[in-house]
């Protein structure tokens, strides 16, 4: 009960974020491509970050 309100850690933040771009990216993905493929891209970056993160732990 009294975690419910705790704060994130950089790396539960990114992996949200990860996570909304993938869905984001797939929705695209069907309609626009070009802009689904600069979604995964950015989606790349954030998993390099997360893995940067995950070692320094």
């Amino acid at each position: 009960m009294f975690g419910l309100f705790g704060k994130k850690s950089p790396l539960e933040k990114l992996e949200k974020q990860h996570k909304k771009v993938l869905e984001d990216a797939f929705k695209l993905s069907k309609t626009n491509r070009s802009e689904s493929d600069a979604l995964y891209a950015k989606a790349a970056e954030i998993e390099k970050e997360i893995a940067a993160l995950s070692v320094n732990k």
